[in-house]
């Protein structure tokens, strides 16, 4: 499956045009993002592309210096589970 890469978006879709995978992370501020939704089409279910979509996200906020607070309940949970990408994620502001 490609993904194509947009400004705070990245996505699949089938041969139709139609999207069948997304993430979506707006801008918070000038040095972080949301990572507020994550989108799989049920013909895609169980076949870990949510987590993919996650893992390219934080690939791609990593290489260009931002930071994310993740709104998305999976992309919270996809983050506990890789603490290899904890760099990726914005600290507090407590």
């Amino acid at each position: 499956m490609e993904f194509y890469y947009t400004m705070n978006r990245i996505y699949a879709t089938n041969e139709a045009g139609d999207t069948i995978a997304e993430i979506t992370f707006p801008p918070v501020d000038s040095t972080t993002v949301n990572i507020d939704h994550t989108f799989v089409d049920d013909s895609l279910r169980g076949q870990g592309v949510a987590g993919k979509l996650v893992q390219a996200s934080a690939e791609s906020l990593r290489r260009s210096g931002k930071k994310a607070v993740a709104t998305c309940s999976y992309a919270q949970k996809w983050f506990e589970k890789h603490p290899e990408y904890s760099d990726v994620l914005a600290r507090s502001r407590e």
